[in-house]
């Protein structure tokens, strides 16, 4: 089942199928490691949705929502 990483509930593990957005969001969210095929696992979300705190590649990264929307992912389990 694929979904947007803004759309995760807190625990929710996936891996990241594709990466849309502009190309100035898209080269910063390349930058921070978010790229296809790297497993993502949502930690904290802020009462509002933004921003969402994910653990990828073995380090914390905070996302605002606008960033996680662009974000495709497959949900594991």
């Amino acid at each position: 089942m694929e979904k947007k990483l803004s759309e995760f509930n807190v625990g929710e593990e996936g891996v990241i199928r594709k990466v849309g957005g502009d190309g100035r969001i898209r080269r910063r969210l390349f930058d921070m490691g978010v790229t296809p095929g790297a497993n993502v696992y949502l930690r904290k979300k802020a009462p509002l949705g933004d921003p969402l705190e994910v653990t990828i590649r073995g380090y914390e990264l905070t996302l605002r929502k606008s960033e996680a929307e662009v974000v495709i992912m497959e949900v594991k389990g």
